[in-house]
């Protein structure tokens, strides 16, 4: 809890003091979720993450309910110790990200679907139902989900049947009023949010370097438990003839796993993404145990799980024990010296100790490089002061820039509300990274005028470096020159 937040987090923290029914990057619930944890614990870290905190803890435990339901008592428990096992799974909610409520209201549709479908009741339904809307609510990616459950319609014979009950169109009502606030967001923001997430972010053509994408999941699973996986799914599509639960396992496992490889040949390949597929392995570690103990003659199988859910286990307690030494300033600062911290997490409290030095000693506006480092700074300064932030790309790439114009917190309120003002620039000199660097930075004499520097905070033996500087909002943008700008010649030069 300790851990600082970063870029993102600190941006849907933001959100969080703009309540609304949705945003340009996002749909609501993980915002309203930091505004009930700071509600009941007040500002901070604690504040921000313990709603995700809990609903992270109650992963494992839903898949004890999906095992027990689809299986057995005994493979629920499995499935749930597994669950603590697979990285990713395991230490989920320790930040305050949309995953969260997604992954945690996907499990609940799963396992309502299965007890709907095996006994029809409409209480099964209403709860998946309800389950969807709040998936919703939480992302996007809440679509993979409704189209696992239209495959599994299609696809199988026991899935067909469901049509004609009342309750699956009870269900399918219902989610559909999870999609009110993305509607009206969309409406109000213009479909800022659906041009974001399917087309600003995506270049929908086909990139080769995707092809390491299972590469990528067997780090993040482990090598040997995404194997078995795998083997798992494999076997679920095979018996999915068999009807429940092997049909439902099949296809929403598979769905997220095949999909999400297919659409990851094509779509965003800059942002991280290795987290994507995980709702379609969590119904895959109840099916895991049932299969090694009915089979037969897979004795290598039985060996290949042991280790791998060894192997997984202790990179998930390393992970732990990783984060609570980020958390600490002196660990965090040795572990910079060997290059194994995050930038991302590293400098924002002494970034606004310092900017709350300068302000004291000389008021002025408070202006950030990028959306990134404005949410930073807002996070420390508890929203008290108008931060202001210029128009950088990384906002638009981001998907952020359409909701600063929304608060009036970009350059252009800027501008228009204070021209000439004396502003202290807060600039996150590793932001932008190769050409986008210079160019970003040689920028800032055209923005900003009289830009003068004032002080310079390095990190991480040298890794992250925030400068601040001193001057007034320019009342037009000036052009600029490749290597005129002091902000790009003092980077350069420094060590």
């Amino acid at each position: 809890m300790t851990v600082q937040p970063f870029g993102d987090e600190a941006f849907y923290w933001e959100e969080s003091c703009h309540l609304a029914w949705g945003y340009s990057d996002l749909p609501p619930l993980t915002a309203w979720l930091i505004r009930l944890g700071e509600s009941v614990a007040g500002h901070g870290l604690l504040g921000m993450r313990w709603p995700f905190l809990l609903l992270g803890s109650a992963l494992p435990w839903l898949l004890v309910l999906f095992g027990r339901r689809a299986f057995d008592t005994r493979t629920g428990w499995q499935a749930g110790v597994l669950c603590l096992c697979l990285p990713l799974a395991g230490s989920l909610g320790v930040m305050a990200m949309p995953d969260v409520p997604l992954t945690v209201a996907g499990v609940v549709a799963m396992f309502a679907l299965l007890r709907a479908m095996d006994e029809n009741r409409l209480r099964d339904w209403l709860l998946l139902g309800v389950a969807l809307a709040f998936c919703w609510m939480s992302h996007y990616r809440a679509a993979m989900y409704m189209l696992a459950g239209l495959l599994l319609m299609l696809l199988t014979a026991r899935g067909r049947t469901q049509w004609r009950h009342a309750g699956f169109w009870l269900a399918m009502i219902v989610a559909a009023l999870g999609l009110v606030p993305l509607l009206i967001s969309n409406w109000q923001q213009h479909g800022a949010g659906i041009a974001f997430q399917l087309i600003e972010r995506n270049p929908w053509r086909f990139h080769a370097d995707a092809l390491v994408q299972p590469l990528e999941q067997a780090v993040t699973c482990t090598p040997l438990l995404y194997v078995c996986l795998l083997w798992v799914a494999w076997q679920c599509w095979r018996r999915r003839h068999q009807g429940s639960p092997w049909d439902v396992l099949a296809l929403m496992s598979l769905t997220f796993i095949v999909v999400y490889f297919v659409a990851g040949l094509f779509a965003d390949n800059e942002r991280f993404r290795v987290h994507w597929p995980l709702p379609g392995y969590l119904p895959l570690l109840a099916a895991l145990p049932v299969l090694l103990h009915r089979s037969e003659g897979i004795r290598v199988w039985r060996v290949m799980t042991v280790w791998g859910a060894v192997l997984a286990l202790l990179v998930q307690v390393t992970g732990l024990i990783y984060l609570v030494l980020v958390a600490h300033p002196a660990t965090a600062q040795a572990l910079g010296a060997a290059r194994v911290v995050p930038i991302a997490f590293a400098g924002w409290r002494e970034s606004a100790d310092i900017a709350n030095q300068q302000l004291r000693t000389q008021p002025a506006l408070l202006v950030a490089d990028n959306f990134m480092m404005a949410a930073e700074l807002d996070f420390q300064f508890d929203g008290q002061r108008d931060i202001y932030t210029l128009d950088n790309p990384l906002n638009v790439k981001y998907g952020r820039a359409p909701q600063l114009t929304i608060w009036a917190m970009d350059e252009t309120a800027l501008r228009r509300q204070h021209p000439g003002a004396s502003v202290l620039l807060v600039v996150d000199e590793n932001a932008a990274r190769g050409r986008d660097r210079e160019a970003w930075l040689d920028s800032l004499c055209a923005r900003i005028d009289h830009l003068q520097p004032v002080q310079r905070l390095s990190l991480l033996d040298g890794r992250k470096s925030i400068a601040f500087y001193r001057g007034q909002v320019a009342r037009v943008i000036r052009e600029s020159h490749a290597g005129d700008c002091v902000a790009w010649r003092d980077y350069a030069s420094s060590p």
